[in-house]
């Protein structure tokens, strides 16, 4: 046991059961220093994941100052806060939860590297995730790049318990200055937005445990079929959690598992949708590139449109295809999109309106409190056929029938959709309330002509694939 501080950076990991970290620095003895930092990787996010984060952040201070630790706020580039809070505490330590995207690599590589270098201990730990990317490898020692196979190789893996909850820590003596998170103003691009989505929020570590016991006391049974319809409450909804931690995978795949065991019908293809998520770091960590450009270079030469004004429809849920305005107006109003919408959202945009997508990706990465940059990443380029484990390329979903088979009393579209309904409900009218302004929409206006015939924009896609293939 040593009197010198140790500082723990938090970013995606607010939690404090299922805790690697946490729990490594309880186990010191040493006086904890916590660290948020708002640094311009931070400050690049999109306004709705950014003002979700803060409200994570609030939610985990609290969480915090309840162990008798006293959070430390600090904004600037992440090696030049470090260096300053590690003078004004006398710690000569720094550890973090590792995350994976591009450009928390490069950060935390340089900050660790500066550090190292300046004798200062940089440790990192795996908070994030069952299976670090490179300790999953082919029998030739590559990476996986189909799903499938991965899955087979991980789902028979003994997975690390979660951490036992952290109790309490031993404080700093003297508080060292911090800024004040409200000023951060996080959700200032949000706008009126914000109002109207914090109602469907589940901030903080008590609310993601209480969803997962709730989906595991039911609907996980039915999970291999309601898992596709928008309408019903047929999943965990844990994904905003997951993105920032307030739940530990290893505390969700171990709960999985029990249900499995305890012959529950869902359990495995719950636990599966864990291991797609796995798969998505595993690619991201492997080929960076997934997050910017075509994961399959042949698709390279393939002639998307950059953004056009039929994308701006699409962007405003005014598309006139209802099951495609639905899912974007969930969007707008809950934060987050049924994963069965997504993918006929992302279709349409990409196929039946040819769009690039990355004009998707950054619109998604915008608006979702719940983005995920590997899991966004590989969902658009899965749906467009540029990217890993692709559909068949040449397959358009059909917004219809897709709506037909998933939507079948059209109760998604009308909970969304004002223009379809003689009374509509609180949600299709929050919608109004939620986008900006200078859109200008009206739910007493009409609903809007179809963008493109569905036949005409699956004609025009195959079109444009067999000239690809020419």
């Amino acid at each position: 046991m040593t009197d010198t501080p140790l500082i723990l950076w938090f970013r995606r990991d607010l939690r404090v059961s299922d805790q690697p970290m946490l729990a490594a620095a309880v186990s010191t003895g040493r006086p904890l220093v916590p660290l948020f930092i708002l640094d311009p990787e931070t400050e690049a996010l999109g306004a709705a994941p950014k003002w979700r984060l803060g409200l994570a952040w609030e939610a985990f201070a609290k969480t915090l100052r309840g162990l008798g630790l006293e959070p430390v706020f600090r904004r600037g580039p992440a090696l030049d806060v470090v260096r300053a809070v590690l003078a004004d505490s006398g710690a000569d330590a720094v550890w973090w939860s590792r995350l994976y995207d591009p450009a928390a690599v490069a950060r935390d590589t340089a900050v660790k590297a500066a550090l190292k270098a300046s004798a200062v201990e940089a440790r990192s730990f795996n908070g994030h995730l069952l299976n670090e990317p490179w300790d999953v490898q082919t029998g030739s020692g590559g990476f996986y790049r189909v799903f499938t196979p991965y899955w087979r190789a991980v789902r028979g893996r003994e997975m690390k318990a979660p951490t036992p909850t952290v109790q309490s820590a031993r404080r700093l003596g003297e508080p060292i200055a911090s800024e004040r998170l409200e000023d951060w103003r996080l959700g200032a691009t949000m706008n009126r937005g914000a109002a109207v989505v914090g109602r469907h929020e589940a901030v903080g570590e008590a609310a993601a445990l209480d969803k997962l016991a709730a989906f595991l006391a039911g609907p996980v049974d039915a999970y291999g079929v309601m898992r596709d319809f928008p309408a019903e409450a047929g999943t965990s909804r844990l994904s905003e959690n997951l993105t920032y931690g307030e739940i530990g995978v290893r505390t969700i795949w171990h709960a999985g598992m029990r249900a499995m065991q305890d012959g529950r019908a869902g359990a495995d293809g719950f636990l599966r949708e864990i291991a797609w998520r796995e798969f998505a770091y595993h690619l991201i960590h492997h080929s960076p590139e997934i997050a910017t450009r075509n994961w399959r270079p042949k698709w390279d030469s393939f002639a998307w449109r950059g953004d056009n004004l039929e994308a701006e429809r699409w962007r405003r849920g005014m598309t006139g295809e209802p099951f495609v305005d639905a899912a974007m107006r969930e969007m707008y109003v809950t934060g987050t999109m049924h994963n069965r919408a997504r993918m006929i959202a992302a279709s349409y945009l990409t196929k039946h309106l040819l769009t690039d997508w990355r004009v998707g990706l950054a619109w998604f990465e915008d608006c979702l409190t719940d983005w995920d940059p590997a899991s966004n990443a590989m969902g658009w380029q899965w749906v467009a056929g540029s990217g890993p484990d692709s559909a068949p390329f040449f397959r358009i979903f059909n917004p219809a029938g897709q709506a037909e088979k998933f939507d079948p009393d059209a109760a998604y579209r009308r909970r969304f959709v004002a223009e379809l309904s003689v009374a509509p409900g609180p949600d299709a009218l929050a919608f109004f309330d939620a986008v900006p302004r200078s859109w200008r929409l009206d739910p007493k206006a009409p609903y809007p002509e179809a963008v493109v015939g569905l036949a005409e924009g699956r004609a025009r896609a195959l079109a444009a694939y067999g000239a690809r293939n020419s």
